[in-house]
């Protein structure tokens, strides 16, 4: 039978109870998603899963691709790539580069990055396609995107430039950009680059688009994206102490929106949430029932510190209790994994951490367990119950 137990080690956590203002975010994006990656906590999700045109916000996935290749060997960052009359014939954002170019990787990845060319895509994809076209490798990021668990992603093009099709999700765009922070922090400050000229063309056209570097929020990346159908969007991430928030939207109306609302989704995760230590190892929070043991009941205990990203003013406090499969039946060992305890942060998922029997119990002796079972037998038996046991 599953039991649940109310647990005093709400009495830790009673900070968090304060009757103050809630800590929701109401975004004018048309789709967000905010991660804490430091605890792995999603802080908002505004219609996160929807499959949505991402414009420039999908070159991350051409920098993932161009990452691995270097890491593998099959590109060098000092190698030069010939430019196609299609790669050539982009416009939008582009490193203006034309077919007498051979471009450095270095050169490519920094034109992607901090200038958000097209142009710069398509060479790149070009020479890492299995038959030397955009196509090509756009089949390319689709399956890694898949393999990576981008389960709402799909590419016509390197680039984001307008194609039916080519869609990927916010919660996708985040998840991309951790494994870009994570797989790739050799490469990753380019994204914090605020200028970068290419042999003196278009000197007009050297800076990073995204408002939030220099600002003095911690930001440090990632990538801006505008399409007439995708609106503005921003896959960004930041930086504060040990904490790192990434977050990804679209669908905005402007620059300025843009600009305006990743600052203030920044300055919220930051401000409205704290790490905190809600348990600490080896102090019994709960009991639990025992069958057959020396014991009734055995101590619950967790067996390392918990600490968890929590709202700071909210007014609705934490859920939180125990649920375990009892009564749970002797002997016990010290340490044996029991029983879970399931915490209910206002307005943030559930987190489940598995508690431990905080002390041994052995098997009851004879008496012990005929005790209990005529116990029981007696019971059935005033209660008329039939069942077996």
């Amino acid at each position: 039978m599953t039991r649940t137990l109310r647990s005093p080690f709400l009495a830790l956590v009673a900070w968090a109870a304060m009757a103050l203002p809630g800590h929701a975010f109401d975004t004018s994006a048309r789709a967000a998603f905010v991660l804490d990656q430091t605890t792995g906590t999603v802080l908002l999700a505004k219609n996160a899963d929807e499959a949505l045109p991402p414009a420039s916000m999908s070159k991350l996935m051409t920098l993932y691709m161009a990452f691995e290749a270097i890491r593998e060997g099959r590109l060098t960052l000092d190698e030069r790539l010939p430019v196609s009359s299609h790669a050539m014939s982009y416009g939008g954002s582009t490193m203006f580069l034309d077919t007498t170019d051979r471009v450095r990787v270095e050169d490519l990845l920094r034109g992607i990055i901090v200038l958000s060319g097209n142009d710069a895509c398509a060479v790149i994809a070009e020479a890492l396609s299995p038959d030397g076209t955009e196509r090509g490798f756009a089949e390319l990021m689709t399956r890694r995107a898949q393999q990576l668990g981008m389960s709402n992603s799909s590419f016509r093009n390197s680039n984001g430039w307008p194609a039916e099709g080519h869609v990927m999700s916010m919660r996708d765009l985040a998840l991309l950009a951790n494994h870009l922070i994570t797989d790739f922090p050799q490469f990753y400050p380019m994204f914090a680059e605020k200028k970068f000229e290419f042999d003196g063309r278009a000197p007009q056209n050297s800076s990073n688009r995204n408002p939030l570097l220099g600002l003095g929020i911690g930001a440090d990346g990632l990538k801006t994206g505008h399409t007439q159908e995708a609106g503005y969007g921003l896959v960004g991430s930041a930086k504060q102490g040990e904490r790192r928030v990434i977050f990804a939207l679209t669908g905005l109306d402007s620059t300025r929106a843009r600009a305006e609302e990743s600052e203030a989704i920044v300055n919220w995760a930051f401000r409205q949430f704290a790490e905190e230590q809600v348990t600490k190892a080896g102090v019994t929070i709960a009991r639990a029932d025992v069958w057959m043991g020396a014991a009734d009941t055995v101590g619950l205990m967790t067996e390392k510190d918990t600490e968890m990203l929590l709202p700071v003013l909210t007014g609705g406090g934490l859920e939180a209790e125990v649920v375990y499969t009892g009564p749970l039946e002797a002997p016990i060992e010290k340490g044996q994994k029991l029983a879970d305890l399931l915490i209910r942060p206002e307005g943030l998922p559930e987190h489940r951490v598995p508690l431990v029997a905080a002390e041994a119990v052995p098997q009851g002796g004879v008496l012990t367990r005929l005790m209990t079972v005529s116990g029981v037998l007696f019971r059935r038996f005033t209660d008329g119950s039939t069942e077996a046991m």
